[in-house]
């Protein structure tokens, strides 16, 4: 099986690529259509190899937490059935089935606004020389990977492609986007977090910490723009989930997300200022087929023991 690494829809116009999705125009004015490719990024970096059908298991694991959580905040999902689009988009079904949804257009959050439950990556890196993470002050004496007291929220600059978001405090995030819709995004991102965590752990796995990604969309009442979710939601690319059962803080944890990536590319010797490649010539990073298979059986596990309780 060979894995999609860019979409050909020469009949749409494209808007963008991102570092997974590609995005199109469509004959709709009030929707995009989004496209989920088998790319995979590490460190803001896309990789030359891909993870076949991983498009698939992001759009399978969106569409489940769209509608578990829809119930919090509304989201931009119109359908996923191919029947229901515009009729330029059918001609391409074969590209598309289960990798695509049309949405609504919406004003997007220049924010990320990440979610921990747990100290790990980037924030236990911070820790150990600050013991702040994202400025924020946290208890002393933390091991890698245990339990915060209680989950914060640490929003991070939406970087352009090829360059690196960067993690900011809630005050100066505040002063980006406004602390009226700051207040409102935070409170939002902390309750999905919770509800999603919850209910991730009666599956066996631990949501170490995730990243949301917001639009607005004018509201049907007078008054504010109504706040929803967009982009992808709680996937492996976008989270961190451990294996509940073998759990234990003071090291790094077995994960079912990209961290089996990152910890390739860095054996292969990636860091900054080599985002171009291994001699920093341009050719760009790759990953071998046991890297690969690994990390589609990872993303299929999580997809298969988020799903059990409704099978």
């Amino acid at each position: 099986m060979a894995a999609l690494l860019q979409t050909d829809l020469p009949d749409l116009q494209l808007l963008s690529r991102g570092k997974v999705r590609d995005v199109y125009a469509t004959s709709s004015p009030d929707h995009l259509l989004f496209v989920a490719t088998d790319r995979i990024s590490v460190y803001d970096v896309i990789l030359n190899s891909g993870i076949p059908d991983k498009g698939r298991l992001l759009t399978s694991i969106s569409l489940f937490w769209f509608e578990k959580l829809k119930h919090i905040i509304p989201n931009h999902l119109v359908t996923v059935n191919i029947d229901e689009m515009p009729d330029e988009v059918r001609q391409y079904r074969e590209q598309l089935e289960g990798r695509t949804m049309l949405v609504r257009k919406a004003q997007v959050v220049p924010m990320e606004a990440i979610v921990r439950g747990y100290i790990t990556g980037s924030a236990w890196a911070e820790y150990q020389k600050s013991q702040t993470v994202c400025g924020i002050p946290i208890p002393e004496k933390m091991e890698e990977s245990q339990k915060f007291p209680t989950p914060i929220f640490t929003p991070s600059t939406k970087a352009e492609q090829g360059a690196h978001d960067e993690n900011i405090s809630p005050e100066k995030a505040a002063q980006l986007i406004g602390q009226d819709l700051f207040d409102r995004v935070q409170a939002a991102s902390l309750q999905l977090y919770t509800a999603a965590a919850e209910y991730a752990e009666s599956c066996g796995l631990i949501l170490a910490d995730t990243k949301f990604e917001f639009g607005l969309v004018p509201s049907t009442s007078v008054g504010k723009d109504e706040l929803i979710l967009v982009d992808e939601v709680l996937t492996p690319d976008s989270s961190r989930y451990w294996p509940r059962d073998q759990y234990e803080p003071g090291k790094g944890q077995p994960s079912f997300d990209k961290q089996y990536v990152r910890n390739a590319l860095t054996a292969a010797g990636y860091r900054k200022g080599l985002e171009s490649g291994p001699n920093g010539n341009g050719e760009g990073w790759g990953i071998d087929d046991t890297v690969i298979e690994g990390t589609r059986k990872r993303y299929k596990e999580a997809e298969q023991m988020l799903k059990s309780l409704h099978l």
